[in-house]
């Protein structure tokens, strides 16, 4: 096949031609048809694509260009967008390189002229069928009404400043009037003139009167139409940048695609999952040699919604609440200023907090000498060195759920129950961010073992945690906040080790209920999995559903955490959600990473699409306003790798307090001396305390055998030699904070919190807490 021969650029015309777009190592470079034309560059794999698929386009107003070597150059926007290009010769290069400078330089000389433009003649968007020239008529209209009230105004001016001169002059001659003949002259000719003085002024205040009027009644409607056509050039670029883009994801979709096999290498050598060193990671050159099987099929497909929404989209859904208002109701000032919001009191000062811990030691160990005669068992029933923990219990590590506890404070202030279901999701999701480098296992707490998280006078909250059963091991959790919001739950952990991963199952249920609107909120965890625990670098990732659940609307959020795979063309660790109302109608699409942030978009329309080509099930197509952030999440404190990457929450956990608990994990020995680097001891403590758990378990069968058989002694043999008992007889433990009662909702046996732990606490007297230390 014959090239066409690339014509000369000049200004304005469109250029062609190909060239080599490096993809990634495996492929290297690649020859591609590069079309520019209107100040974007877009590219094809042949030139029979140019009608259906583009494959990538880069907005040249924004973009730099760099030119690598005789026949290498780079077109970069800024790191989203990174193309490294390969002319045929070093003349083809220099072709293209004068046509780009040259598109540039057009581009952005049109995109100033817009802007200029915009500011000077602001005008509002026309009425359905009134054409350009009509619209040019009414402004041109107002201004010539404009211009003749500014020119009577002018002449009142005048008038005003010459019959104010001839009335003073009057004034003055009259001073000077000897009573006698010509005083009655000199008295109408006074009067004639304020009269005339008194009608101009008069003329002159009716005149700024109407030109006021005028004025703002138009300054009002085009400062209106100024900021919605500046809206709409904003969602217009963000759109035109993103059309190649959606097309090719909407044609993918649809029509499914064609698996082919690629060696895969180690997902934890990127913390986001891996990537070609040179290149984009949006390229989409590989789109069909590298991705996943089908097996995690997005279920729902988003497209911006029609621009005619943006300006009525309040009357599109039943939601009382416009989430574009500039998000009176999503993005609230801050808590202190909330008049409703109870404040702190100034009489109790905040405590600081520590910043830091002991740097984690470098001590090596074979994991897989102790994990490889425990394949199949139970976690929590696997003898583990201090070495492979990190210094928090596990009920610390549950409290670390409420750190992004102000995604509930504003839940409690929205006012549609389809606003709170957003915030709860986010919530939900944010209770994940940070564990992605956590690899460390949290201590196993010990039978009765609490912790108390008050951060009253900072967040508004305060929090208690009791471990209410060992085997299996479950904590019961519950918290409350003065800014209108409970969250509780029970978790139990069940856990396997399957020799290369890990996997943790959190059974329970988590409740959240809002005092205000009486909404209660429940949903379910999803399962983490920590892999390479033979070979290579420890990372962790979360898979599974959530169904997030309001019992007093039937509102329902339906949560994806989509696993990690290395033939994936999607982000890792992304999470994808849709809230929808009892009537199962959608309203809001969640999407984002589980440890960087989430963003939602109001859903103004939704269609069923195309079969899949694997799977054969429809997808559904939202059309979605704009995409808002609504969770992010915090960065780590500096040096966060060499302590355990512990959040700036985390790092307070186990901060020493005195009035706290005899039970509390802050005066756990071992997990102290873990955190002080004092390991050796911490292992020798940790066997002494588990010790002395199983005793006082045993001690506590035998006291349970002989109060339902005193007569069977071989129950209370067997119970000394740890065995597991003949008889029937449970384990008689009862928690000290908590009661075991059954859910009404989840219809769960589940632990609630009884009182009395805070009492207990503002009055010093913990003579019931047990000694488990």
């Amino acid at each position: 096949m014959s090239e066409p021969k690339a014509p000369t650029p000049t200004p304005g015309d469109t250029y062609k031609g190909w060239l080599f777009k490096w993809t990634n190592y495996i492929k290297g470079y690649q020859r591609r048809w590069f079309v520019l034309s209107n100040g974007l560059l877009s590219y094809y794999r042949t030139q029979a694509e140019m009608g259906h698929t583009c494959r990538g386009t880069i907005n040249l107003a924004t973009a730099n260009i760099v030119v690598e070597d005789s026949c290498n150059f780079i077109i970069s926007n800024g790191g989203a967008q990174t193309y490294h290009l390969k002319a045929s010769s070093e003349v083809e290069r220099q072709r293209w390189i004068t046509a780009l400078e040259l598109a540039k330089a057009k581009a952005v000389r049109m995109q100033a002229e817009s802007d200029d433009s915009g500011d000077e003649c602001p005008m509002s968007p026309p009425p359905a069928g009134q054409s350009g020239a009509s619209r040019n008529s009414e402004v041109q209209s107002t201004l010539r009404t404009l211009g003749s009230k500014v020119e009577d105004l002018s002449t009142c001016n005048d008038l005003i400043a010459k019959h104010g001169s001839a009335l003073q002059r009057s004034l003055s001659e009259l001073e000077g009037v000897k009573l006698g003949g010509d005083t009655g002259d000199k008295i109408r000719q006074v009067t004639e003139r304020a009269t005339l003085f008194r009608i101009t002024s008069n003329a002159m205040i009716n005149t700024c009167r109407d030109f006021l009027a005028l004025a703002q009644a138009h300054s009002k409607r085009w400062q209106k139409a100024l900021q919605a056509e500046r809206e709409q050039r904003v969602r217009l670029e963000e759109t035109l940048e993103q059309l190649a883009k959606q097309h090719n994801h909407l044609e993918r979709a649809f029509r499914g695609a064609t698996v082919l096999p690629a060696s895969q290498s180690n997902p934890a050598t990127d913390s986001k999952g891996p990537s070609s060193g040179k290149g984009d990671a949006s390229d989409e050159d590989d789109e069909n040699e590298f991705f996943d099987a089908m097996e995690d099929v997005q279920e729902f497909i988003t497209v911006p919604a029609d621009p005619k929404y943006h300006r009525s989209g309040s009357n599109v859904s039943g939601i009382s609440s416009e989430i574009g208002m500039d998000d009176q109701s999503l993005d609230e000032q801050s808590l202190a200023s909330n008049p409703e919001s109870p404040q702190p009191q100034e009489l109790e000062p905040v405590k600081k907090r520590r910043t830091r811990i002991p740097d984690k030691p470098n001590y090596s160990l074979n994991l897989w000498s102790i994990m490889k005669n425990c394949i199949g068992k139970e976690l929590s029933k696997i003898p583990m060195p201090v070495n492979f923990n990190e210094p928090i219990s596990m009920l610390q590590r549950l409290s670390e759920d409420l750190e992004y506890s102000e995604l509930l404070d504003k839940a409690a202030k929205c006012q549609s129950s389809l606003e709170q279901l957003c915030y709860v999701a986010a919530f939900t999701v944010s209770s994940y961010s940070t564990t992605v480098h956590r690899t460390g296992k949290p201590f196993n707490p010990l039978l009765g073992e609490t912790f108390e998280l008050d951060r009253r006078y900072e967040s508004g909250y305060r929090s208690l945690c009791e471990q209410v059963s060992h085997h299996p091991p479950a904590a019961a959790h519950h918290a409350i906040s003065e800014r209108g919001w409970t969250l509780r739950q029970e978790i139990t952990l069940a856990s396997k080790f399957r020799g290369k991963y890990l996997s943790i199952m959190p059974l329970g249920s988590i409740h959240c209920i809002f005092e205000k609107s009486n909404n209660h909120y429940t949903w379910k965890k999803v399962t983490t999995t920590v892999h390479n625990i033979i070979v290579g670098k420890l990372w962790i990732d979360q898979s599974g559903e959530i169904d997030i659940i309001n019992h007093q609307t039937g509102d329902r959020c339906h949560l994806k955490f989509a696993p990690y795979s290395y033939f994936s063309r999607d982000v890792a660790r992304k999470v994808t959600g849709v809230v929808a109302d009892k009537e199962g109608k959608a309203h809001y699409v969640l999407s984002g990473t589980w440890d960087e942030k989430m963003e939602f978009s109001r859903v103004m329309q939704s269609s069923r699409g195309g079969e899949n080509g694997t799977e054969g099930r429809q997808k559904t197509v939202y059309q979605t306003l704009k995409a808002r952030e609504i969770w992010k999440k915090n960065p780590l404190p500096d040096g966060a790798e060499n302590m355990y990457y512990f959040s700036d929450l985390a790092l307070t956990l186990n901060e020493q307090e005195d009035s706290v608990a005899p039970t509390d994990s802050r005066r756990r020995p071992d997990q102290r001396l873990m955190e002080q680097g004092r390991w050796e001891e911490a292992n020798a403590e940790k066997q002494r305390l588990e010790e002395k758990q199983r005793s006082v378990r045993r001690e506590r069968e035998r006291e349970a055998a002989r109060t339902a058989n005193p007569t069977d002694e071989t129950v209370i043999e067997d119970s000394i030699n740890d065995t597991p008992l003949k008889s029937a007889h449970q384990d008689n433990y009862r928690a000290l904070w908590f009661e075991r009662t059954d859910d009404p909702l989840t219809g769960e046996q589940t632990h609630v919190y009884k009182g009395g732990y805070w009492e207990a606490k503002d009055h010093g007297s913990w003579e019931i807490c047990p000694d488990i230390f």
